[in-house]
């Protein structure tokens, strides 16, 4: 039975890739930073009898890797490294305070790279592997209110994309998933990186932010669709590095194809909600 681990498994798309991995042949490690939240996923995967594992596991802490992927090599090598673990915010960059903006990159961005770097070596000796890094579509589209976790995002693809590149002669393949508005709880655990001021000269930046993900929750992804992709990316036979998911996904990853930065940016002038909306429209096939 193949070797998956899994980061960012207490709820969510961490969550369901767990089970969907151990349904579909493959022994899962489930890391979390916070084991106190361990419960629902053992109790899903002992109902159905699955092969799943829960690991103290936190991505940006250097003696919880170490000792987490020690444990996991006891029993073999992996074979799936699924890089979830991840934190978001939403707030306008001239108030983002330093600490949070590392913080972010701390877990989106190193943790992804300390995962891959403990796996990469076996990979590479065994001439096979798969490395799937969850994205975002804001790793797609700079958005603004999200600098932070947007830069983020967009570290990961370019590292995901110069890696795949640098180890495909090994045999180990990297992929990109990107998710629109998922139904998950990151936006509830990222509250306190989030804020929203009336008064604030960035407000209109701020609500159109907003807007954007609320029309997202009108017709989410589940965490079972990331899932489903995740899967399908590592066995089909065509290998393919970029996997959107979701309807929101669908139209701005097509769209931002298609227009210059210049076309973006100047989204952002103060536009009425009628020229935003039809632009947003135009470029991403998305109504607002």
């Amino acid at each position: 039975m193949k070797i998956a681990v899994v980061t960012g498994t207490s709820t969510g798309i961490g969550f369901e890739t767990s089970l969907h991995l151990a349904r579909n042949g493959y022994s899962v490690f489930a890391g979390m930073r916070n084991t106190a939240k361990a419960q629902p996923l053992i109790d899903a995967a002992k109902a159905e009898s699955l092969p799943v594992q829960v690991l103290q596991m936190d991505v940006t802490d250097a003696d919880s890797l170490q000792t987490a992927f020690a444990t996991i090599h006891a029993q073999g090598d992996v074979s799936l490294l699924v890089n979830n673990a991840g934190i978001g915010g939403a707030t306008p960059l001239e108030l983002t305070p330093e600490v949070e903006h590392r913080q972010i990159f701390e877990t989106n961005y190193f943790g992804t790279i300390n995962c891959i770097q403990a796996v990469l070596p076996s990979m590479r000796k065994n001439g096979t592997g798969d490395i799937v890094n969850i994205s975002s579509i804001v790793g797609i589209l700079a958005t603004p209110n999200q600098i932070a976790y947007s830069a983020s995002k967009y570290a990961v693809e370019g590292a995901s994309e110069a890696l795949a590149h640098e180890v495909y002669r090994f045999g180990v393949r990297v992929y990109c998933v990107e998710p629109g508005v998922v139904a998950t709880s990151i936006f509830d655990n990222s509250a306190s990186a989030t804020r929203y001021d009336k008064t604030s000269p960035y407000q209109p930046i701020m609500r159109r932010n907003g807007k954007m993900y609320a029309t997202g929750f009108k017709a989410p992804a589940s965490p079972h669709q990331v899932a489903d992709a995740i899967l399908t990316a590592v066995t089909q036979p065509t290998y393919q590095f970029r996997w959107p998911v979701g309807v929101d996904a669908d139209g701005i990853c097509a769209g931002r194809a298609k227009i210059t930065a210049e076309d973006w940016i100047k989204m952002g002038d103060d536009l009425s909600d009628t020229e935003y909306n039809d632009r947003f429209k135009q470029y991403f096939n998305i109504q607002l």
